[in-house]
């Protein structure tokens, strides 16, 4: 099997992160293979905002989870984020950002490394709990956060792989 297609069959979401840092070389490539995502009429309106230290990522839950009404809200403590950031105005930053984040857990899973997409800021991000550490991270106002990339090395958790169901048509 291909090299690229065993990353895609074997790529689980990681719910359970070790506290072990992650070095900054690979986190480097990781976002190298976000800036090489796809991205409508090639406008690459996106940013990404790589937060590396675990009290500004809690800081960023403990917003989050204010206004969602979850207090224990802990983004599964990751050792890192990944926040790709969007204008606004940008009519695909959507679509851009959702290609970026599979190649930023396809590059993860990669090098070792384990992913979760983390979808409660769609919705919320111009909270202004939220906004105010977006701005602190330095994510402009006129951005929009569709999910974010949490990141880390497994715990010792075994994942099961789940059954792949979908419907499939094939039209000849």
């Amino acid at each position: 099997m291909y090299q690229t297609m065993e990353t895609i069959l074997t790529r689980r979401s990681i719910r359970s992160f070790e506290k072990k840092p992650i070095p900054e070389e690979d986190m480097k490539q990781i976002v190298d293979a976000a800036l090489h995502a796809p991205s409508a009429m090639g406008r690459q309106t996106w940013k990404f905002t790589v937060v590396m230290n675990r009290e500004k990522i809690q800081q960023l839950a403990r917003a989050a989870g204010k206004v969602l009404g979850r207090e224990d809200y802990d983004m599964y403590s990751p050792e890192a984020l990944i926040i790709p950031s969007n204008s606004k105005e940008s009519r695909f930053g959507r679509d851009d950002n959702a290609c970026a984040m599979e190649n930023i857990f396809l590059a993860a899973h990669s090098l070792g490394i384990g992913s979760v997409w983390i979808n409660q800021l769609h919705g919320i991000c111009d909270e202004p709990a939220v906004r105010e550490v977006l701005r602190e991270f330095g994510i402009p106002d006129d951005h929009v956060v569709y999910g974010l990339a949490a990141l880390g090395y497994a715990d010792d958790t075994v994942i099961q792989p789940k059954e792949r169901i979908g419907t499939v048509a094939w039209i000849r």
